[in-house]
């Protein structure tokens, strides 16, 4: 009887040890993961790549992304045929890129390869706000890009001089060099060398930050600016006015893993670069340092 149960109690013994060590195993496990997610670094953003084709392209949209985030879309400029980039990079990448979801764009000059687009998204989003459905999105740049934007849209969107930019976007300025809150993002600007005023953005979210050079002459101090950020998407084109790539294949080696390219002519060689040229519907991750 004893022998019976003294079995019985070594088998109550041996579930409850099993039971034990399967709960301090169970708990070890977990607090491994907790402490690898209180150590790992902020995670990464990413940026959709729109379009990645200079003014004179053929075949490729302007350089322009979109930047998901919780309650919708950034856009980082807005060129021609803006709705097909939108439904062309959606495709590729598989993530959702619906133009009604655009709550913000970044807007780095007024030539139209960057900003052809802001027509269509902003006649969409008007007759949309006008039956009721959602209202129109952000429009941010720096203030002298800002001051001759209605002048560029206006002739085709004033409606015969009733209406005015507010009644298609809501305009806000970035002062140079402060860093501003857009959607879930801290943008900064800095003004950028090209034939009519513009600029070149930091956007960092969760201590990850891309920078983006906007349409620029080669330029070492606006290099500088941007060299801080995580992942560069840099301009090269053949022209006086833009960057040629035997400038930025002069840069330091670390900073140029850092860079990635566009706003590329058509017969753009990559084989005179170690730098890789970004493309369409690229699913580009923006990781913490």
């Amino acid at each position: 009887m004893a022998s019976k149960m003294h079995g019985a109690a070594c088998g109550r013994c041996w579930g409850d040890a099993v039971i034990l060590s399967l709960i301090i195993g169970y708990t070890r496990h977990s607090l491994r993961h907790i402490s690898r997610a209180i150590l790992l670094p902020a995670v990464s953003f990413e940026a959709i790549i729109l379009g990645t084709g200079s003014a004179l392209s053929e075949i490729h949209f302007g350089s322009s992304a979109a930047l998901p985030w919780r309650d919708g879309i950034v856009l980082i400029d807005c060129p021609d045929a803006i709705l097909r980039a939108l439904a062309h990079a959606s495709k590729r990448s598989g993530r959702a890129l619906d133009a009604m979801r655009i709550t913000d764009i970044l807007v780095t000059h007024l030539h139209g390869d960057h900003v052809n687009g802001l027509e269509t998204i902003g006649w969409k989003r008007w007759i949309a706000k006008l039956n009721g459905l959602g209202s129109v999105p952000r429009l941010h740049t720096i203030e002298p890009v800002a001051r001759r934007l209605w002048e560029r849209l206006g002739p085709a969107m004033d409606q015969n001089g009733t209406l005015q930019l507010a009644d298609y976007f809501d305009l806000r300025i970035i002062p140079v060099g402060v860093p501003t809150r857009v959607a879930d993002f801290d943008v900064e600007a800095r003004p950028a060398e090209h034939l009519i005023p513009g600029c070149g953005y930091r956007i960092s979210q969760g201590g990850a930050t891309l920078g983006w050079s906007g349409d620029t002459r080669f330029d070492p101090a606006h290099i500088d600016w941007l060299a801080s950020a995580d992942v560069i998407v840099h301009e090269t084109s053949e022209s006086r006015v833009h960057t040629p790539i035997e400038c930025l294949n002069a840069l330091a080696p670390e900073l140029r893993k850092k860079i990635r390219l566009v706003h590329m002519e058509d017969n753009f060689d990559q084989a005179v670069t170690d730098m890789v040229p970004l493309t369409e519907g690229e699913v580009l991750a923006v990781p913490p340092r």
